[in-house]
């Protein structure tokens, strides 16, 4: 097994274990990221998001750690670590740990003063992982979202949509 730098031909076993991340999470129909997409945002011009890959010597990914570079007005640069996601038959194994790894190490290199993640409260075995490595899991956070429908039926104030469009 080898942790590498995602490539874009990753892409369609890379969507397959996210899909398989929102079934185990139990919300598969939540899922409406696509290919194209993600090509486009993962390799475009102006790209928005790197991952690495656990891949066995045969070529299929059997794990992943999704994260980008966001910015903190108090710390300054952080990455946010999006999904770490380890194939059913393969969890338990140190994958995931050392997906994780790769993720503090590119931290480490980009100068980030700051690794965020969520997790969610029923998850106890990724909790216990977390734990384990002495991450602090902050109960006082909630995790606010505006959805598409949400965010197409909000209304800005006035001109505010005329000064981004402009830009």
């Amino acid at each position: 097994m080898n942790i590498r730098r995602g490539r874009e031909a990753d892409l369609p076993q890379v969507l397959g274990l996210i899909q398989e991340l929102a079934v185990y999470e139990r919300a598969p129909h939540e899922v409406t990221n696509t290919l194209a997409d993600m090509q486009r945002d993962g390799f475009g011009p102006e790209a928005i998001f790197k991952f690495f890959v656990a891949e066995q010597p045969d070529g299929k990914i059997i794990g992943i750690s999704l994260y980008y570079t966001a910015y903190s007005t108090w710390k300054g640069r952080m990455l946010f670590l999006e999904d770490l996601v380890v194939t059913e038959e393969a969890r338990g194994t140190g994958i995931g740990k050392q997906l994780f790894d790769a993720v503090v190490a590119e931290a480490r290199h980009t100068g980030a003063n700051r690794m965020k993640w969520q997790v969610l409260e029923w998850n106890e075995p990724a909790i216990g992982f977390y734990k384990r490595i002495g991450a602090n899991l902050d109960p006082e956070w909630l995790n606010g979202n505006l959805n598409a429908e949400q965010l197409q039926a909000y209304t800005c104030a006035p001109g505010v949509e005329a000064v981004v469009a402009s830009s």
